[in-house]
């Protein structure tokens, strides 16, 4: 099988990617990302792509046919998500709509490049914007385009990511196969026992981080607390420099540092006394996260304590940037670039590597069963001809 050629739309630091990115199968030959910092950073890790550090509206085929040489359908996949702010379809198609421009340059550039197959990934919320007819309007244009399209809901968590994630993934294809989604590999233990045998409980955050150092707030550490003790924890480590990177914590003023030792594992401040509580705040900020559960859903403020739940469950200050990157399945060897506020940005955004890695796998699948139905079909037309 010749490689998969693909183009990166949207591209972050490179969490959808990923998986593509580290298979032989697979070759990324264009990205585009508008966040000068951002870009920066996929380059580091992505030293052979050429990566245009410009507004969506400014690219397209011309690109790829000036810069590349290649031509319409020579492109095999687009994978990207273009953020979906909260806009209305109410009197408008999606297509016409100002706020909608984002969606609207990725649709421009599928109808220009025309790949075989298309990967959109995107937040959960998409699927109930407007009481789900926004996301109707998003799968009819790429019906009309003339792609197969099929769509689920994801849990990260699911595919051993330790951090409850859910994302929708729209999968368009003109291939002669059916696209199939990838099977759970992990389950939640707090259900019960799992009805499959071959599924292992969900990854905790204690799994992910237990061999990055427990420091407190203002300090940094470069030294691991221990040898890997587990799987995840050497998949993260492997080729890892000898020195931690980004495992800093901000720091913060004593009486929230205060506020934060006195937070049991999970603990909200509902669970303080009256006089610590803070006096504004949402009901998941200056949250603990549990020791022994997958982490919350984490976001580019997962330094920040006052933003969504991020607190430590063991040291009283809230994630680092290393500790993030780990809960998106980004190895330690991976590179940020920027301020903490730009890196974690770009951790926060992204797609957990692991969840690239299983949709690569079923995409894969699915080219390869191209290949061979495509076979059968011009086998059965001979044997009709003689």
């Amino acid at each position: 099988m010749k490689k998969i050629k693909i183009i990166d739309l949207f591209s972050g630091v490179g969490g959808l990617s990923y998986g593509f990115a580290h298979d032989n199968d697979f070759e990324i030959i264009a990205a585009n990302e508008i966040l000068p910092n951002m870009a920066k950073a996929y380059q580091l890790n992505h030293p052979n792509v050429k990566v245009y550090c410009k507004d969506i509206s400014q690219f397209g085929l011309n690109d790829i046919i000036n810069d590349l040489g290649l031509e319409e359908n020579d492109i095999d996949l687009i994978v990207g998500g273009p953020p979906c702010q909260a806009y209305s379809t109410v009197g408008k198609r999606l297509i016409d709509d100002p706020r909608g421009l984002l969606f609207q340059q990725y649709f421009r550039i599928l109808k220009e490049i025309k790949p075989k197959v298309f990967l959109f990934e995107n937040v959960k919320g998409l699927l109930s914007m407007n009481k789900g007819k926004l996301f109707n309007e998003i799968i009819q244009l790429f019906e009309s385009i003339g792609y197969r399209v099929s769509y689920k809901l994801l849990n990260a968590a699911d595919y051993g990511v330790p951090q409850i994630r859910e994302r929708i993934i729209i999968i368009g294809t003109k291939l002669n196969s059916k696209f199939e989604f990838p099977e759970p590999t992990h389950y939640n233990p707090e259900n019960g026992e799992s009805l499959f045998d071959n599924l292992n409980p969900y990854l905790t955050l204690s799994d992910a981080i237990s061999d990055l150092p427990f420091i407190k707030s203002g300090e940094e550490s470069i030294e691991y607390f221990s040898e890997p003790q587990n799987e995840f924890q050497k998949l993260m480590r492997k080729n890892s420099p000898q020195k931690i990177l980004d495992h800093n914590a901000p720091n913060n003023n004593p009486k929230l540092v205060k506020l934060m030792e006195a937070l049991p594992d999970g603990g909200t401040p509902n669970d303080l006394p009256e006089e610590m509580r803070p006096t504004s705040g949402f009901a998941n900020t200056y949250c603990r996260l549990w020791w022994n559960r997958p982490s919350t859903t984490i976001t580019r403020n997962l330094s920040t304590p006052s933003s969504s739940r991020c607190i430590h469950p063991k040291a009283p200050r809230p994630l680092t940037t290393r500790e993030g990157a780990r809960l998106q399945c980004f190895p330690d060897n991976y590179k940020f670039y920027g301020s903490r506020g730009d890196k974690n940005l770009q951790i926060g955004n992204a797609v957990p590597t692991f969840l690239s890695e299983v949709l690569k796998n079923s995409i894969k699948k699915h080219f390869q069963m191209n290949i061979i139905n495509t076979s059968k079909s011009m086998h059965s037309i001979g044997m009709l001809s003689v």
